[in-house]
């Protein structure tokens, strides 16, 4: 069985385009800017087993030494790296961000803490950094996400929150048939996936029964969860197989206008900002 292909998801939606070859441009260059690097070794999962049972995600805890600095020096590699591009606007902001960050000395520890949302922070283009940021950052953590997906005990987690870095996420995931359906939260930073109680708001952890699907016509396979109670919404792919796409977030941006226009509230931070 053929699986979903980005190009064939653009060509049916044609006005992802733009977005679509941002990202592979910033992708192409990300892979070039990694190959440089390695990747952190992983902890000694022992040392980080009580904080983990007490809901500190990996990233923030203080029991198990991450370093994040070389996912910093990345990112700064990174912006170098766009800033050379030939677009005008994505240049100019992107150059902008690099001169700040060269006149920080602290800027290798400084950009991952922004990101986890630990330091104070006012860059120019922010939403910028961020996905920049992440950009580098989510491929230099992918074997430490790797390896912590498969230690942790799913069971033992179920919070709202990425255990990895911390953050709300971004998009949710249905797999299996009842009575055994399972549903997964994905982050949108770091990438992790982790699984969360099916009929639960992820936000608010409100009653299961003020919980609604907003069906969105011709896009079988993806759909809008969102919670009456606190108007927030999660972006879901109901099944398997196609999470190359179907997950990435900037591939269903469209139904961030559509939760949007409805009222509903998106309650991780996006990588792809939409106006307001």
């Amino acid at each position: 069985m053929s699986r979903l292909t980005r190009d064939v998801w653009v060509e049916a939606h044609s006005y992802l385009r733009p977005v679509a070859q941002l990202c592979a441009r910033v992708e192409s260059l990300a892979t070039d800017v990694v190959a440089g690097y390695g990747s952190p070794g992983l902890p000694a999962w022992d040392d980080y087993e009580d904080d983990f049972r007490e809901g500190i995600p990996l990233l923030r805890s203080l029991a198990v030494a991450i370093d994040l600095e070389p996912a910093g020096r990345m990112t700064g590699s990174l912006l170098e790296r766009v800033a050379d591009t030939p677009d005008g606007m994505l240049r100019s902001q992107a150059a902008a961000l690099a001169a700040e960050l060269r006149a920080r000395p602290d800027a290798a520890r400084l950009v991952p803490a922004w990101l986890l949302g630990e330091e104070a922070f006012d860059p120019p283009s922010p939403g910028l950094l961020r996905y920049l940021g992440w950009t580098a950052t989510s491929r230099y953590l992918a074997p430490l996400v790797d390896a912590f997906g498969r230690w942790r005990d799913e069971e033992r987690w179920h919070r709202k929150y990425c255990p990895t870095c911390g953050s709300a996420p971004a998009m949710a995931q249905l797999i299996g048939v009842d009575p055994g359906r399972q549903r997964f939260l994905s982050c949108g930073g770091c990438g992790s996936r982790w699984r969360y109680r099916r009929t639960q708001c992820p936000f608010c952890e409100n009653d299961p029964q003020r919980l609604s699907v907003l069906a969105v016509e011709g896009e079988a396979g993806l759909r809008i969860d969102y919670c009456e109670a606190c108007k927030g919404y999660l972006k879901t792919y109901d099944g398997q197989g196609d999470e190359a796409v179907q997950l990435l977030d900037w591939t269903s941006i469209h139904l961030d206008l559509v939760a949007r226009d409805r009222g509903l509230e998106r309650m991780a931070a996006s990588l792809y900002e939409l106006p307001g």
